[in-house]
């Protein structure tokens, strides 16, 4: 394959996703919605100029489509389109109304094989599955007409045991590595959505703890592999259950392989998380 015909990612990008960015907005203090749905607004500004083919999407799974008798660390989606969100009442709660949104078939095959190539051993996916806030929140802002195909890509953020930060980060290196290594998806944008402190169904929930939130996007922006990968369960577990999403940046920083900026943070409460959106800065 010839250096001009090999795919490349043009653009990775992060963000949370709690179901009050769409779902309840209005709970949160006016300037710190108006601040996300600025740093959303510049995503989506981006992406639109970056005119990507399809979109390599990283999340975790709110047990939608998987449970705890067969809950794998990694997943990879091969359909033709995904049911977003799974629901009708999910699409009330999210205010986001039911569609299909279409999937890249062809990259998430390959990227699939590429993947049990490189030692990795996903979850296959190939028809069935289906998004709750996990996708939907963040495309809703960056490509609300739902024109993109994805290539929904799940990781274990919710239950342990989870797979540990360095093989996340690993696994975003080979998703780089794999789509610079086909032809038919030539501009392809990553997005790692998760976390970041929060905790869900515990007493603590609609806490934030900003100090781990801020500490970890610091060292998203510094770039350094080892800082992004030397988090312990216990560090991770300070900032609640819910941060253990905080994987799926890491496997969109290993994608990148460059630092992060920080379009934006807020700790917001009534959305139960710390809220952040960042981009690579490729």
């Amino acid at each position: 394959m010839t250096p001009e015909r090999r795919g490349r990612i043009v653009g990775v990008f992060t963000a949370s996703h709690s179901p009050g960015i769409t779902g309840f907005p209005e709970r949160a203090e006016p300037g710190q919605r108006a601040a996300v749905e600025r740093a959303f607004a510049e995503v989506r500004r981006r992406v639109e100029e970056l005119a990507p083919q399809a979109v390599i999407a990283v999340s975790v799974e709110h047990f939608t489509n998987f449970f705890l008798g067969n809950l794998p660390a990694f997943a990879i989606g091969t359909a033709g389109s995904y049911l977003a969100p799974v629901t009708p009442e999910m699409g009330e709660f999210l205010d986001v109304e039911q569609h299909d949104h279409p999937g890249d078939a062809q990259l998430g095959d390959h990227l699939y094989r590429f993947a049990l190539d490189a030692e990795f051993d996903p979850a296959l996916v190939s028809g069935g599955l289906a998004f709750d806030e996990n996708f939907c929140v963040p495309l809703k802002h960056i490509d609300p007409a739902a024109r993109l195909p994805v290539v929904p890509v799940i990781v274990n953020g919710v239950n342990p045991p989870w797979p540990t930060a360095k093989r996340c980060y690993d696994f975003g290196r080979m998703i780089r590595a794999a789509v610079e290594a086909q032809s038919q998806a030539q501009r392809v944008v990553v997005l790692g959505t998760g976390g970041l402190s929060h905790w869900v169904g515990m007493p603590e929930s609609g806490t934030v703890n900003e100090e781990f939130d801020r500490d970890f996007l610091d060292r998203m922006a510094s770039g350094d592999r080892s800082r992004l990968t030397d988090y312990t369960q216990d560090q991770i577990d300070a900032a609640g259950n819910g941060a253990h999403e905080i994987r799926t940046w890491i496997v969109a920083a290993g994608a990148a392989g460059v630092p992060f900026e920080t379009l934006v943070y807020e700790p917001v409460p009534a959305w139960l998380t710390g809220t952040a959106v960042a981009a690579a800065r490729i």
